[in-house]
């Protein structure tokens, strides 16, 4: 089987100054904590958890969650005739969206907060959002569905990626 040439290719992650101050502020406080109670031998807190208590929160919270945001990833693919985005660690596999099914489409400016509720795999009135940053992004609309927002650092190029692609994709048949 012949490999389908790739029109646009993006990889984004969670860039908010905001979000990654408070996740390495609080492990930093969980942290300090850890040292403090386990390693020299006072107290953290009025009410102290017990050493290992402790040591599984600086781990979980201290270690993991930042581990955990910055493993997440929005990856945007688009090949002729499909898009494909993949939301990890939540999608095993990618989302496969075939551009037949997709009636139209536009490069928009949006709200993330006001119209999705913020950045993730969202949904809001106006349909399904994956985004990671920023305000820009292409919105599919479908045929038999409610509209898909995908977000983007790079909207322009994804847009016009997918008009080829929905081009080119004319004569494939899956």
């Amino acid at each position: 089987m012949e490999e389908q040439h790739i029109l646009f290719w993006e990889k984004q992650r969670f860039t908010q100054f905001w979000l990654w101050a408070l996740l390495l502020g609080l492990a930093a406080i969980l942290l300090a904590g850890f040292v403090y109670q386990v390693l020299l031998g006072g107290t953290f807190g009025n009410r102290p958890v017990s050493d290992v208590q402790l040591s599984i929160m600086a781990a979980l919270i201290g270690f993991g969650l930042p581990f955990f945001f910055y493993w997440m990833t929005l990856i945007t693919e688009v090949k002729p005739g499909i898009l494909q985005v993949r939301f990890r660690p939540f999608h095993l596999k990618p989302v496969r969206i075939l551009l037949h099914t997709v009636r139209d489409f536009e490069k928009v400016m949006y709200d993330p907060i006001r119209e999705y509720g913020g950045w993730g795999i969202r949904w809001g009135a106006k349909g399904k959002a994956y985004s990671m940053s920023g305000r820009e992004g292409v919105l599919l609309r479908f045929y038999n569905q409610q509209p898909l927002l995908i977000g983007s650092k790079r909207a322009g190029e994804l847009f016009a990626a997918i008009e080829q692609a929905k081009a080119q994709g004319k004569g494939i048949a899956d």
